[in-house]
């Protein structure tokens, strides 16, 4: 009995080790850290990480991988240089996961036509890590879930897949992803990054790695339920936020009130939250609350506030798409057929990602009505746009001859366009130009005074 008590602390000894230490062990180079999911959240984690220690960057899109090998950043998150001198070893073979012991999981979490969590991606990569997943290892999943996702789903793949047991064999944690895609100011090593563990050892580990690349340092949650719960917060509380801000646009334009100005003056009380109205698309905000509702119905209570902003966000693109017909009645302009342009189709300004973007309703919208707007946008992934939308871009030299320009994104280049740029673009013989400036970019005085049927949100 004594020996097989030996034996067992023994054991227990080893299975201990083979986690601990593993910090160390990334940072002289004798493990290597994995991140599964190359895209605008996990390429830049990967390009930060290799700075410090290796790291092997997988995704499962070849093409992909193939332009970062050549030196080609399809996202625009670090830029081209950037790419051409990192260490990240690039690779679509998701067998060389088993070199790496740290594993960072950061695949996107949409959801499915009715609103329900699409955990697919989630799934597909724990099921290809778990099959390349070896003792002694820590996986931290980034993508946003709602809590009990990392634990109850993602766990039992990875354990039925290695035929390892968590928590003897390997430890989880989870991380949520804070990146903001397209901004320069806010990146993964100047934002707070909350880091939790499954136990005080793992997530020991998993903040110190963290701790190389974040200087603003890290935020040790209680639990992953915790960590996965504050993320799925924060995009649902600016959601929310939004959605107010567009319900206040569509009453003060029934009213003939300018929403900005409006904004702009109640903006001067110190407590004022600085909002404002908008599309609301993209793979966060549009996303993320439908998480947390979803969980919410599964243990019976249905959602008052969060479901009502998604649902006023969730139809902006139609509003706009219908303000746009009638300030086309109000210039005397025929609606079937007009010369519409739309400027910029991605889900936020400079940044190439068209995924979920609601400007594609806008589109919809306008066909119902028989306009088929031209379409141009010079950041956008076009290859994308096709493949998810059927959407062939125009050019900017395009543009002529409208009888109403949409312009919807705020990107730099649509900044730079003067009004004489933009007078060129419509019909020289329609009495008023119809101007939707959906983000406020121009200054309305000036294009109202030069006959320009202007609105915007």
């Amino acid at each position: 009995m004594r020996k097989l008590q030996v034996s067992l602390q023994k054991n227990d000894r080893y299975r201990k080790d083979e986690t601990m230490g593993l910090y160390e062990k990334l940072l002289s180079g004798e493990e290597k850290l994995s991140l599964v999911g190359l895209g605008y959240v996990g390429m830049p984690i990967a390009v930060a990480f290799a700075k410090k220690i290796k790291v092997v960057g997988f995704d499962l899109n070849a093409k992909k991988i193939d332009l970062y090998k050549n030196g080609i950043d399809p996202t625009n998150e670090v830029g081209n240089e950037v790419i051409k001198n990192t260490t990240v070893d690039f690779t679509a073979d998701p067998s060389r996961l088993k070199e790496a012991k740290f594993h960072i999981v950061a695949v996107p979490t949409p959801v499915n036509d009715d609103h329900t969590p699409d955990l697919t991606p989630v799934e597909g990569a724990s099921r290809l890590l778990g099959q390349n997943l070896t003792k002694g290892s820590i996986v931290v999943f980034e993508s946003t879930v709602y809590p009990g996702v990392t634990e109850d789903i993602c766990v039992p793949i990875l354990e039925k897949e290695s035929g390892l047991k968590c928590g003897v064999d390997f430890k989880i944690g989870y991380s949520p992803e804070r990146i903001n895609p397209g901004d320069k100011v806010h990146r993964l090593e100047t934002i707070t990054k909350i880091v939790s563990g499954m136990d005080e050892e793992s997530l020991d580990e998993i903040a110190k790695v963290y701790e190389l690349v974040v200087d603003a340092g890290v935020y040790r949650a209680e639990s992953i339920k915790v960590a996965e719960a504050a993320k799925v917060i924060e995009n649902s509380q600016r959601d929310i936020n939004i959605a107010f801000m567009n319900e206040l646009s569509i009453i003060f334009n029934r009213m003939g009130i300018d929403t900005q100005a409006v904004l702009k003056a109640a903006g001067t009380k110190w407590n004022f939250l600085k909002f404002y109205p908008g599309l609301v698309g993209g793979h966060c905000i549009g996303v993320d609350p439908y998480y947390l509702t979803y969980k919410a119905e599964q243990l019976g209570y249905h959602s008052q506030i969060i479901l009502s902003g998604r649902r006023i966000n969730d139809d902006m693109g139609k509003y706009v798409a219908e303000s746009l017909v009638k300030n086309l009645i109000k210039a005397d302009l025929s609606v079937k057929n007009a010369k519409v342009a739309i400027l910029g189709f991605t889900f936020k300004e400079n940044c190439p990602d068209t995924r979920n973007t609601k400007i594609i309703d806008i589109y919809n919208e306008l066909i119902e009505y028989g306009i088929t707007p031209l379409v141009v946008d010079p950041a956008a992934d076009a290859e994308e746009a096709l493949h998810l939308y059927g959407i062939t871009f125009g050019k900017m030299e395009d543009i002529k001859d409208m009888d109403a320009v949409i312009v919807a994104v705020a990107h730099d280049d649509f900044l730079k366009l003067t009004k004489e740029d933009i007078a060129a673009f419509f019909n020289a013989d329609n009495k008023q130009k119809v101007l939707l400036d959906i983000k406020g970019l121009f200054n309305r005085k000036e294009f109202e005074e030069a006959g320009y049927n202007y609105w915007r949100l």
